[in-house]
């Protein structure tokens, strides 16, 4: 059976993706995303489960950082996510005396609009997922933000989905070890590149997708480490890499770029 690292404990947005990935994998917590990644590049798991990106807070940074610098690993399929976040408060405790929220700190990041309005004193302590701040709400005075799907008699959860937005999705992705094989098949391909750092060096390299008839569908800077002002850029595109015509416009790509480095085909 093979064994899928995710973000835990159970319960945690990453662990219902790993479900939706592989219903019949042994499911393997973790308490950080590097010591997710940590296990598949030791090969205690098989492949890990990450989320990527999420409609409110755009690119998970940590790991799109931790893809980018982890050698022969590659994302293999993803998943939209819906993520519903409901406050949690013990039973019975008055929410207007409520000191402290935990969450994971995208979660908190989500809900910011609402809990600024509704708990302006209160302070917000980032715990590892929204499923481990259950274990944090101990008092009347705490609370947490978790998935409306959370079970536990002890808490009440709010009746309405408390983000910033209703339409909140996560992209998750399914990353194993390895390179992606000359012929998978793909709806979609992620890489990252870098690039001159003078007037329309980006344009031009993005100008090889659009004359080869590629869609882009996301595009993201991250600063380049220990180079100042020097970045990465992180792109998905649609296209099947097993299409010669899509490898041909990629190696135009890495041609011109500084650096190329393909994360997946999903």
């Amino acid at each position: 059976m093979q064994k899928i690292g995710y973000l835990g404990p159970e319960g945690s947005y990453s662990h219902i993706a790993a479900e939706k990935f592989c219903a019949d994998a042994r499911l393997c917590a973790y308490r950080s995303f590097p010591l997710v990644m940590a296990s598949l590049i030791s090969g205690e798991t098989d492949a890990v489960v990450m989320p990527i990106e999420n409609t409110l807070n755009g690119g998970v940074l940590q790991n799109l950082d931790l893809l980018q610098s982890t050698e022969n690993v590659c994302a293999v399929a993803e998943r939209v996510i819906g993520i519903d976040h409901r406050l949690a408060v013990l039973r019975g405790a008055d929410k207007s005396k409520i000191k402290r929220i935990y969450s994971h700190s995208q979660a908190l990041d989500q809900c910011a609009k609402y809990l600024f309005e509704h708990f302006p004193a209160a302070e917000l302590i980032p715990a590892r997922s929204t499923a481990a701040s259950l274990e944090m709400i101990k008092t009347p005075e705490d609370a947490g933000v978790v998935g409306s799907h959370v079970k536990d008699d002890r808490l009440v959860l709010s009746k309405c989905n408390i983000a910033d937005e209703d339409n909140n999705y996560t992209h998750f992705l399914l990353i194993r070890r390895g390179g992606i094989e000359n012929n998978a098949r793909s709806r979609r391909i992620f890489f990252s590149l870098t690039c001159p750092n003078k007037s329309g060096a980006l344009l031009r390299l993005l100008q090889k997708l659009s004359d080869n008839g590629i869609n882009m569908t996301k595009l993201q800077s991250r600063p380049v480490k220990n180079a100042p002002d020097e970045y990465a850029f992180f792109i998905e595109i649609d296209g099947d890499y097993s299409r010669a015509e899509i490898k041909s416009a990629l190696d135009e790509v890495k041609a011109a770029a500084n650096s190329f480095k393909l994360l997946g085909c999903y």
